[in-house]
């Protein structure tokens, strides 16, 4: 028997030996964490990770290195929390304004900046200021308007620059819970007022002042507030809903932001400023004709559609918002490397592509995918090399699992012939938990080019698109160094981990123990305060034993590392993983943050 034995265990043996080794996972940050590459200044919505850190890898990723300005300047406080130069909430555009200017004074060609930061002071913000002047910290004021227009007048001075802005149509609520007092019941309200439909402006009547107006007036003329107010089932015996003062700050603050916007497009209208990019990005929403539509149009009118170098267009209006730095990151990209657009098989999983993918969404998911696809120049084609995956709510429940395994055969197929494939779970959560499991279980998660799922649904397509199409460029183009090798794989590995582990499983573990135990509020660690260690401690805790299988999988995967034109696609090997430094990046539930150590690399 153990003559028998002995044969069998020699071959397991030589087979464990010349399987590829795990490799340790470096410092972070590496001491050469990226190659010194073309600056890009950055002026970030806010401090949240989708706006920092997963935009630093992108860039990296494509040779670029994002150069930003201190955190003080662009973060964003919530109720009770440490505030910037101890009496902001919010970021401090004056003092952007200047470093970007001492960007240019440096030699910088390359910019993408954030409209919401240098008028108001990042997102959040922008959704409560009203009137035009901004306070500074050390007192006094200036102009928002006149601080834009001027800084915008300087970078068109110089025609090698290239600057995408970026800017927002304001979500339907202009509050956010735990900013400046307001709380869910607030929010709630707002969002009911705006969700109201309006009356339609078409053609000439697509004024600034026609859409205020239309704030106000239902299709038939009647009053949206009064819509609002049966909704909520909260009508005072006066007849007044008791937040009634939060709707004169709602309606000034959207004509703000709406003057704002529009004083921007006609800055971009005028001879010079044909090196500019405009990505406007359509906040929370619904398919409602709320009081976002006339706004939608208004700004579409403005945008310069054929204007550009054989009539390409130069602005876009896009759903989502989180996600405008990763398009524009990958755009800026695929503009410099003479891009002219590949053929894209898409394949739906769960026959909901017809509607939108959640009731925050105002088009159906395959329309916000179609327009998605018309900004990257990519076409429809079943023959394509480019192989894009979307797991939708499930038409018919009992068949969840059905829509599940086919998905997966599909990966399986692509993984087989090395085709590139990008995975987007836009399923709103619909499938719980299994779903992870098995593509953890069941698919290589380390050779999808890009994945996103369980973020808002409007940014899921936006985000996997900007990071897949980006990295099918790179390979394509067979510009990909180690260096960008290993900041992609840490957009995949925070993409699939924070979705698996910390959304699908340690979030929800965390909002109970809050709640419930604790008596708090997961929307803000500060008010009431928690202990803030208790709370990370939890999250290291749940996230190590989470994240095991998932980092297991990853480690065991290959990727692309080259995909010529004529020969065989290339192929690499991940190193090992670690994560560190966990942390709560504005100290709610909602994100997280956290350092990915990566291993050598390997051929083969």
């Amino acid at each position: 028997m153990i003559k028998k034995l002995f044969p069998l265990l020699l071959a397991l043996a030589l087979l464990a030996s010349c399987a590829p080794q795990r490799t340790e996972p470096l410092p972070y940050p590496e001491p050469a964490a990226s190659e010194p590459g073309k600056t890009v200044a950055y002026v970030p919505l806010d401090d949240r990770p989708d706006n920092v850190e997963r935009v630093v890898y992108l860039a990296e990723s494509l040779g670029y290195t994002l150069a930003m300005p201190e955190e003080v300047l662009y973060r964003t406080a919530l109720d009770h929390q440490p505030k910037n130069f101890d009496s902001l909430q919010r970021g401090e555009p004056w003092s952007l304004f200047t470093w970007v200017l001492e960007q240019e004074a440096a030699g910088c060609d390359r910019y993408i900046l954030s409209l919401d930061q240098l008028h108001s002071g990042g997102l959040v913000s922008s959704r409560s200021l009203t009137g035009d002047d901004l306070e500074l910290p050390g007192g006094g004021t200036c102009s928002a308007s006149q601080l834009v227009e001027h800084l915008l007048e300087k970078l068109a001075e110089d025609e090698n620059n290239v600057v995408w802005l970026l800017d927002s149509v304001m979500r339907l609520a202009n509050v956010t819970v735990g900013y400046e007092g307001a709380r869910l019941e607030h929010y709630n309200w707002l969002r009911a007022f705006g969700a109201q439909p309006r009356e339609t402006l078409v053609g000439e009547d697509l004024t600034v002042e026609n859409v205020l107006e239309s704030y106000w007036r239902g299709p038939n003329g009647e009053d949206p507030y009064d819509g609002a107010a049966r909704q909520m089932g909260a009508v005072s015996a006066d007849g007044y809903y008791q937040p009634y003062q939060f709707i004169s700050e709602f309606i000034e603050s959207r004509e703000r932001k709406l003057r704002l916007s529009d004083e921007v497009q006609r800055i971009l209208a005028r001879p010079g400023y044909e090196n500019f990019r405009l990505l406007i990005g359509i906040d929370d929403s619904s398919l409602e004709d709320c009081i976002q539509k006339n706004e939608i149009a208004f700004l579409r009118r403005g945008l310069r559609t054929e204007e550009g170098e054989d009539g390409k267009q130069l602005d876009w209006l896009l759903s989502g918002v989180d996600d405008l730095a990763f398009k524009a990151v990958a755009r800026m990209y695929l503009d410099e490397t003479d891009w002219v657009g590949h053929s894209v098989n898409v394949q739906y999983f769960g026959n909901m592509e017809g509607q939108p993918a959640c009731e925050y969404d105002f088009q159906p998911l395959w329309k916000i995918v179609d327009e998605h696809f018309q900004f990257f120049d990519l076409l429809y084609g079943r023959a394509a090399e480019l192989y894009v995956l979307v797991l939708t709510q499930p038409e018919d429940e009992t068949l969840k699992q059905a829509y599940v395994s086919q998905l997966l055969q599909t990966l399986k197929d692509r993984r087989k012939i090395q085709q590139p494939t990008i995975l987007i779970d836009a399923s709103n959560g619909t499938y719980g938990t299994a779903f992870y499991e098995a593509l953890t279980k069941k698919a290589e998660l380390g050779y999808l080019l890009a994945y996103s799922g369980m973020l808002d649904m409007a940014i899921v397509t936006g985000t996997a698109l900007s990071h897949g199409v980006a990295r099918y460029a790179v390979l394509k183009n067979e510009e990909s160094t180690d260096c960008m090798d290993r900041a992609w794989a840490r957009t995949l590995a925070d993409s699939i981990l924070k979705d698996f582990c910390y959304k699908g499983v340690v979030r929800n573990d965390l909002l109970t123990y809050i709640r419930n135990d604790l008596g708090g509020d997961p929307n803000n660690f500060w008010d009431p305060e928690l202990d803030r260690e208790d709370l990370l401690r939890r999250l290291e805790e749940g996230m190590e034993k989470e994240s095991a299988p998932v980092i297991h999988n990853l480690e065991r995967s290959s990727f692309l590392s080259s995909i010529p034109f004529n020969g065989e696609p290339k192929e690499r090997r991940w190193g090992g993983i670690a994560l560190e430094n966990y942390r709560f990046p504005w100290d709610r539930a909602f994100e997280i943050g956290v350092d990915i150590r990566l291993g050598e690399f390997s051929d083969g």
